[in-house]
């Protein structure tokens, strides 16, 4: 999923050091206390935060993705001017299909099939998953050595865990901020946690490298939105994500109605829903940490069957994305145009990253302008402050370097 693309950075780079078990155990732990925490706070302030959601128009939403795009400064280790590159490509990328105000073909080439733009599940699979198969054969890095006693499924200790308590407790809050409001979601939340972690991190230099803190970071953050996203349905009867306009849609079949009234008239349904919330939490604890060596032992599957099957999957679940045969397609491209990208050193998350705000960065930007001119963000505080904190975020991170 979006959201985990930032999990994979550094717990990939663990398992490459052989400790495997303390990735999963470090995002089994986050993921749960981050939930945990999202819905704590829900069921403390649920309305209150809600109307700060509401709050939230084009220039906000515009200010927030903008924030979301510094993140790649995060991504890149010792070379943002690849970011850079790699963010400009998604963006790009976002930009092909219908023009959202006009209705014009972009970067079509008269292919009807492209009106819609890319569809980013596949483009997604296609950069991560074939692409990182793709790279792997070019390689010749099948090295059947690697057995499943070669690697360690030790957890991370407590202390260990006690040493990121501050970076969940931050990833949670800035998750369930971000939740509340409608569309933003877990993707942004998991990028600006981990960016804002790496900035206040006492080992920022681990970041990209395996860094436990890093997991927490983005599992804290994506899971934490879960709370966030039901605080404007509940409360307000406005869905805060997909998965909750589902919910939504289950709500009004059984004749209820999401907003203010759901707490008075049926406060059994809207505490039920706690409930399920604070026990899914403490389940994903107890079955991720049991199944750590489960999920460990597909290292030891030889290489030729795995990159097979992946490969199969890869294709397979991209088509059932919208059983349509030309998002194979996309995913084929975009494992090519992942491949080629990691030969030169360029990684994919900031594609991801741009193909992901690129349209919420354009439609809002345009709908700013449309009500009035630049300055419209100079007269809304919330959409200043997004804005400042992201400048700042850049300056703050390549300042230093250039010190050195």
């Amino acid at each position: 999923t979006a959201s985990a693309v930032v999990t994979a950075i550094d717990g990939y780079e663990l398992t490459r050091n052989g400790v495997p078990g303390k990735a999963l155990g470090a995002a089994v732990v986050s993921s749960a206390a981050g939930g945990l925490l999202g819905t704590i706070i829900l069921i403390v302030c649920a309305v209150p935060i809600a109307r700060f959601g509401l709050r939230f128009g084009p220039p906000e939403y515009f200010a927030l993705a903008f924030l979301g795009l510094t993140t790649v400064v995060t991504l890149g280790g010792s070379s943002p001017l690849k970011s850079l590159v790699a963010l400009s490509i998604g963006l790009l990328a976002s930009t092909v299909g219908l023009d959202p105000f006009s209705g014009e073909p972009r970067y079509t080439f008269g292919e009807i099939t492209l009106f819609d733009g890319f569809s980013f599940i596949p483009a997604m699979i296609g950069l991560f998953a074939l692409a990182e198969i793709l790279y792997q054969l070019e390689s010749n890095t099948d090295q059947e050595q690697n057995t499943t006693s070669a690697f360690s499924n030790v957890l991370p200790s407590l202390s260990q865990i006690w040493g990121f308590r501050t970076t969940l407790a931050r990833s949670s809050l800035i998750g369930t901020a971000i939740g509340v409001i409608p569309g933003a979601g877990a993707t942004i939340a998991s990028f600006i946690s981990y960016g804002q972690a790496k900035r206040w991190s006492k080992a920022p230099e681990e970041f990209g490298k395996g860094s436990l803190e890093g997991i927490a970071a983005s599992e804290g953050a994506n899971s934490s939105s879960v709370g966030g996203a039901l605080v404007p349905l509940l409360s307000l009867g406005i869905p805060g994500s997909a998965t909750d306009a589902v919910l939504l849609g289950a709500l009004t079949l059984h004749g209820l109605v999401a907003g203010p009234e759901l707490f008075s008239k049926h406060p059994d349904v809207v505490y039920g829903i706690f409930v399920c919330l604070l026990l899914a939490n403490v389940l994903i604890l107890l079955f991720g940490l049991l199944g750590n060596r489960l999920w460990l032992s597909l290292i030891n599957a030889p290489k030729s069957l795995l990159y097979t099957l992946i490969t199969l999957m890869c294709i397979l679940g991209s088509f059932t994305v919208s059983n349509n045969i030309s998002d194979c397609w996309v995913c084929l491209s975009f494992g090519v145009l992942g491949w080629l990208l990691k030969r030169h050193g360029f990684q994919p998350a900031p594609v991801v990253l741009g193909l992901i705000l690129g349209e919420m960065l354009e439609m809002n930007f345009r709908r700013s302008i449309l009500m009035g001119d630049l300055q419209i963000f100079l007269g809304r505080p919330i959409a200043l402050v997004l804005l400042a904190v992201a400048l700042f975020s850049v300056l703050n991170t390549l300042v230093p370097k250039h010190q050195e």
